[in-house]
């Protein structure tokens, strides 16, 4: 029976008691508790944990990701000046995502096997468009309704491009991920009409790209404000945001080695990052 109940566990590490009793439960053998199988499971190393979600990463993406990191392990701050870091991401109005948990041996935090495949986006509140380089914090968007290559096109056009121009002068790359709206012949259009030097993005990264962990400060900073509206969830983001030391930043770009080597010893699937 303890056989039976670690390997279902082992199977899918998802399941809960009440699936694993149902799985390993014979005619001719007495039923486990729910109580009993999760102290059986505990005594094996294997506790109840909330999975790490991280983007489900395919073969060839996880091939041109280590292939990035090799090219980007040596680059430091001379490398990476005039580099602009952008993404969008969405902030609650009313508290974090439902949580799930999961069952792994302890120092298995990052192993595949028990991490929470994720799409990015899934609802939310206030979505923002935002960016910073090694000497300064760009603006923060809102993006009302959906947002399409039109949408993006124009925050590239009267948002990234003015603060670009007056910050970093006429020399600079810009970073994006390679999601639809992004990687679109309309914009593909608008950088090769501006002349915008693009740095060439493996896709499926966050881990990558240090303004994720921009996004986290950004949220601490916020961490237990409240909000009645979007509006006012918006005016307390965008304050937050620049609020932001540039100490921050340097600390996010001193980390760009470490993410590399973290992608190469992981041979491409998600890390720590």
């Amino acid at each position: 029976m303890d056989r039976n109940i670690l390997r279902a566990c082992r199977e899918d590490p998802r399941r809960i008691s009440t699936d694993i009793q149902v799985s390993v439960t014979s005619p001719n053998e007495p039923v486990p508790s729910r109580r009993t199988i999760r102290r059986r499971l505990q005594v094996a190393g294997l506790h109840g944990r909330r999975p790490v979600k991280k983007p489900l990463v395919s073969l060839k993406n996880r091939k041109a990701r280590v292939e990035w990191a090799e090219q980007h392990l040596s680059w430091g701050p001379r490398e990476w000046a005039n580099h602009i870091w952008s993404d969008e991401s969405k902030f609650n109005l009313f508290g974090t995502d439902s949580i799930q948990w999961i069952r792994r041996p302890i120092g298995s935090r990052y192993a595949p096997q028990y991490q929470c495949p994720t799409v990015k986006h899934e609802g939310g509140s206030v979505m923002v468009w935002g960016c910073f380089s090694d000497t300064s914090m760009g603006s923060l968007k809102r993006i009302v309704g959906t947002m399409d290559r039109y949408v993006y096109e124009d925050i590239l056009e009267n948002t990234m491009r003015p603060w670009a121009r007056a910050n970093l002068g006429q020399s600079w790359v810009f970073q994006h991920d390679n999601d639809a709206k992004h990687t679109s012949g309309h914009v593909a259009n608008w950088f090769r009409r501006r002349r915008v030097d693009l740095l060439k993005w493996p896709s499926q990264s966050p881990d990558l790209n240090p303004i994720e962990h921009m996004w986290e400060e950004l949220e601490r900073r916020l961490k237990g404000v409240r909000a009645s509206n979007a509006n006012q969830k918006f005016a307390q983001l965008e304050a937050a945001w620049k609020s932001i030391p540039m100490t921050v930043v340097q600390t996010l770009l001193d980390s760009m080695p470490r993410r590399c080597q973290a992608v190469i010893d992981a041979k491409g699937y998600p890390n720590k990052y």
